[in-house]
């Protein structure tokens, strides 16, 4: 058997990487742009919230059938279309701002368009990473992806602050065109279009097909532990934006310092990343879960100390150096166990496992940014998260999980209609 080409030359790969972070580029700069486009107009910060609540829920609500045809459909055009939907919808926004009429029943229809594409084109891509990436790479080209994300999310704000004071329109053309670009790098890729011996069938067999992929997470009760602890803090952690946004404005940051100090997020993520393989070995998943979540909880309290504008991006570095590498230990996990036909579905049903209270972050961030300030919805929201940080430690379930035996048992040993 050849021996397989290594990952920095595989071309398909490395396409379907640069088009993702790309697109994911052009998220990032506007998912501060954005906020700060609704506090422009509006001066309210809970509306801001409920912008991107909308955004969130959308993908929620739209995941498990999304699941179900990525796993039927020709994953390219998914792909494809996704990024071609959110480019329309950027531009739309373009085109109002520029004539000055931007309302948020349009904002929140662009942030609910912006939520069902993701919903389409996250499966697809990690399914399309899985079929031009060799089992014995996945570790490294998860840890690349890891990587994509964490370095968008750095040069995201401050960019996004940046092009924003340029002029309100900026960031949204820029973000259209980025789409555009991601939508080449996919045909480059030539991503594979569907797996093997899939059936197109109507909606009795898309329940069947959600059915199936919940059987199978239901015999393993330590990963459904797992995902409800992450239920809790991605609501935590979806709730930080806007808290972290009128802080800095309180201790009188502009647009390009708030994006300097969100950038603070990418940075730890991105050097977090690097270092994945390292901080993944030192403890099993459920334990490593535990840790992070905890020194996450603590950095949020941090942020509120009283040391001027740019502070906040001190915790939120070291907060997420140890993020990156429990999310490629859980990715790596999922891609090494579940079958090829199933990957859409189950991918889209761990995000709603773990994404559910998720759309109420935002909203619960802004609410609290309105009535208690960026000081007083910070030490809420970490002070919360530390709490049922140490109520999860108590469950010997989810410290146990580890990838093994309960984890790896094979689908063959679930019942027949599971598998």
């Amino acid at each position: 058997m050849s021996e397989a080409v290594p990952l920095r030359r595989n071309m398909r790969f490395q396409f379907l990487w640069l088009g993702s972070v790309t697109s994911e580029l052009g998220s990032s700069l506007t998912g501060l742009a954005l906020p700060l486009l609704i506090l422009a107009v509006t001066g309210s910060a809970a509306l801001a919230g409920l912008a991107a609540a909308c955004r969130i829920t959308a993908g929620i609500l739209v995941s498990l059938p999304a699941g179900v045809w990525v796993d039927r459909w020709d994953r390219r055009r998914i792909l494809l279309c996704g990024e071609g939907a959110r480019a329309v919808a950027m531009a739309t926004l373009v085109a109002a701002v520029l004539a000055d009429r931007v309302t948020m029943g349009h904002v929140i229809a662009v942030a609910v368009t912006n939520g069902v594409a993701d919903a389409f084109f996250r499966p697809a891509r990690d399914a399309a990473i899985r079929a031009v990436v060799p089992a014995s790479q996945l570790m490294s080209a998860y840890a690349q992806d890891e990587a994509r994300g964490h370095a968008t999310v750095l040069a995201g704000p401050p960019l996004g602050g940046f092009l924003f004071g340029l002029g309100r329109v900026v960031p949204f053309a820029v973000d259209a065109v980025t789409y555009a670009v991601s939508m080449v790098f996919v045909l480059l890729a030539r991503v594979p279009r569907r797996p093997a011996n899939v059936e197109n069938s109507g909606r009795t067999r898309m329940r069947a097909d959600i059915a199936e992929a919940a059987r199978w997470l239901w015999h393993r009760p330590a990963l459904r532990a797992g995902l409800a602890f992450s239920l809790v803090a991605n609501l935590a952690a979806n709730a930080l934006l806007l808290p972290v946004v009128v802080l800095v404005g309180s201790r009188g940051g502009d647009p390009a310092v708030t994006g300097m100090v969100l950038a603070g997020l990418g940075l730890g993520g991105l050097l977090g990343a690097a270092l994945s393989a390292k901080i993944g070995a030192l403890l099993p998943p459920g334990r490593l879960m535990l840790a992070v979540v905890g020194v996450f909880a603590l950095a949020v309290c941090a942020t509120t100390l009283p040391f001027g504008a740019y502070w906040p991006a001190v915790p939120l570095i070291l907060a997420m150096i140890a993020a990156p590498a429990l999310n490629v230990v859980l990715r790596v996990l999922v891609a090494t166990l579940v079958p090829d036909a199933m990957m859409g579905r189950l991918t889209s049903l761990l995000r709603v496992a773990t994404m559910g209270l998720a759309p109420l972050g935002p909203l619960l961030g802004g609410v609290l940014a309105d009535r208690a300030g960026g000081v007083g919805a910070l030490l809420a929201i970490g002070g919360s998260l530390a709490l049922c940080c140490v109520l999860a430690a108590t469950s010997a379930t989810l410290r146990g999980l580890e990838g093994a035996p309960e984890a790896a048992m094979p689908v063959e040993a679930m019942p027949t209609e599971a598998a």
